[in-house]
Parts: C-alpha cells; structure tokens; sequence
C-alpha cells in the first residue's frame, strides 16, 4: 500500500515543522493529517540513554553522530529511516485515505527514489525563504519549535542551508517531472503557521472541490 502524502520542502528554520503540527491539528480538504518530522524523530531517538528497541547500538550512536556533524541519512542507511517510519505509522494509527505530512525526508534525490516505495506525494509545498530571514526567525524563533534545539550554532546553520541547496532543492525539479503539483510559498522573518496554513487552505480547497 502507497500512503498519499504532502512533501514540506524548505531551508532550516523556513517554518515546516510549526506548519506541520497545524496540518496535523486541523487537517486538510477534509483529511486526518499525520506530521511525520523526521528530525525530531532523530533527536528523540538521540536523546534516549538506550537505544529504542527497533535499533541496535551502532545504529544509535550513528543518529546521535549524524545530528551533532549535521549530515543527511544516506542511501545504504534507508532501513534506518523505514524503521523509524513504520514506528511512526503505528504510533499514529494511521488508517487509509489520511495524509501524511512528510517534513525532512527525503532530503535528496537517493532518498525520494527509496520512499517512491512506501509514499505518493502528490504535492509539494516549498516554503521559500532567504537566508538572511532564516537567521532571523532562528534568533527570535519565530516558529516556537526552536528553544531545545542545540543545532542551531551558526556553523551548523550555515552548513544546512549549503546542503539544501546543494542536494534537497533538487526534489522540486524531480517530483514535478513525476506529476506532483508544486506550490510556493513566501516565507519572512515574521511569517507565522497560521498564514501560511491560510494561504495552503485557499490553493487546495479549490482544487479539492473541482
């Protein structure tokens, strides 16, 4: 079974996981919304004084290592990412016919091409935002999800926003070409989830009802 979902695509800091949760508070065209943030998943299962019992040790220590480098999941380490997706799945009770909110995976081309098996994604929601305004709405944490996090020193800000330019945006080219409908959205320092979950609502309600 392929789940339906809807791929957030920005730099650090753009707003998606803020907007994540409001998708997943109120839905979408009528549809249960489940905020899949894989970050977080990493940085809870990091957080864990032992591994969760779906990983082994080195597994562990290898999540821990790839959020304090600020590196991405690569390809050979995909079983890594489904483990925590089907965690997910089920800790969620997802049923058929919801949405899922796909937020930091896939990062790149190898991952997209691995998630085509478990996920279609019928649309891409670019959250457009310059770096200047990310460095902006990091220090002021504009979004709220910002004050525990401790990836947020400025060499690893930097680093992110090279990656993202480098190896993510390259999935709106890709899963455009694949059919997806992509939608940009502008993103400042001030912007907040509630307008950008407004400006969501008025591009797909049309669209739902047509």
């Amino acid at each position: 079974m392929s789940l339906d979902a809807i791929l957030l695509i920005g730099p650090t800091g753009a707003g998606k996981s803020p907007l994540g949760e409001h998708m997943q508070q109120h839905g979408l065209a009528g549809k249960r919304c489940h905020h899949f943030d894989f970050g977080h998943q990493l940085r809870t299962i990091a957080a864990e004084e032992n591994p969760p019992a779906e990983f082994t040790y080195s597994e562990h220590l290898f999540i821990r290592d790839l959020l304090e480098k600020g590196l991405l999941l690569e390809k050979e380490h995909f079983p890594i990412a489904e483990k925590i997706i089907a965690a997910f799945l089920k800790s969620r009770q997802y049923v058929e016919g919801d949405l899922i909110v796909l937020n930091g995976l896939p990062r790149h081309l190898e991952q997209a091409r691995d998630m085509d098996r478990i996920v279609t994604v019928g649309m891409v929601m670019v959250l457009e935002c310059s770096a200047e305004a990310v460095h902006e709405r990091i220090r002021g944490n504009i979004g709220g999800d910002r004050a525990e996090r401790d990836d947020d020193d400025q060499r690893l800000i930097e680093k992110k926003l090279r990656i993202f330019k480098e190896r993510t945006e390259p999935l709106i080219d890709h899963y455009r070409t694949e059919g997806s409908a992509v939608t940009r959205l502008a993103v400042t320092a001030e912007t907040t989830a509630d307008c950008v979950y407004a400006e969501l609502l008025s591009l797909v309600r049309p669209l739902s009802s047509g």
